[in-house]
């Protein structure tokens, strides 16, 4: 579906980890330092567990659909990491002490609050890793509150796109998708959404004042 630039979107759609809160990259840094990592096993896990050539169904998919808990997550993860000193990682709170650092960025959240405030309609929507939510917060400013592990679909596939836009009731053009992640973007963009790639607060109210009139 294409759409018109000119013609203001109803909806925008957010995504959490690393657009509403610092790059998730940097509380992973702190992390793989803070916990004596090796980061060359931690990226040879991510790679096969979450690269595009990665089947559908790897521990990092079935803990975004909700089908495995975090615990038992830790203990697969902790399995395919090796300490800095060579030796073994202690599974027990590894998704806990990665998200450590992930903080809320208020000058993201000050946008959304702009965009509600105008008649936008705000929508999150997030690959949960058993990470926590400020759900009071988040609660409160959207409508809706979509958590891939709630709903046991996750992005990049479709059908959370289409259950996220029944919820907005819009349609798939009238709605502007942001994420931090190319992999979403593109797969927003197939379900019909337009879509900004986020790198910072600054660039994203850039090129969403492309698609919301009143910003």
């Amino acid at each position: 579906m294409t759409y018109d630039e000119r013609v203001s979107a109803a909806a925008v759609v957010f995504d959490y980890g690393g657009v509403l809160t610092n790059p998730v990259r940097d509380s992973i840094a702190a992390w793989l330092q803070r916990d004596g990592i090796d980061p060359a096993s931690f990226s040879r896990a991510l790679k096969a567990w979450m690269s595009r050539s990665a089947p559908e169904g790897t521990p990092i998919h079935r803990l975004e659909t909700g089908e495995l808990a975090a615990a038992q997550f830790d203990s697969l993860f902790a399995a395919e990491l090796v300490a800095t000193n060579g030796g073994p990682v202690a599974p027990d709170g590894l998704l806990q002490a990665l998200f450590a650092e992930m903080r809320p960025d208020p000058l993201m959240f000050d946008l959304v609050e702009e965009l509600k405030s105008a008649g936008v309609r705000v929508a999150l929507l997030s690959n949960s890793w058993g990470n926590t939510y400020p759900r009071e917060r988040i609660d409160a400013l959207f409508d809706p509150v979509v958590i891939s592990g709630e709903v046991g679909m996750r992005k990049p596939n479709p059908d959370i796109f289409a259950h996220t836009l029944k919820l907005l009731d819009v349609e798939p053009g009238a709605a502007v998708f942001i994420d931090d992640a190319v992999a979403n973007i593109e797969g927003a963009g197939r379900a019909g959404l337009r879509t900004i790639l986020h790198v910072d607060v600054h660039t994203t109210r850039t090129q969403l004042a492309r698609h919301v009139l009143s910003l």
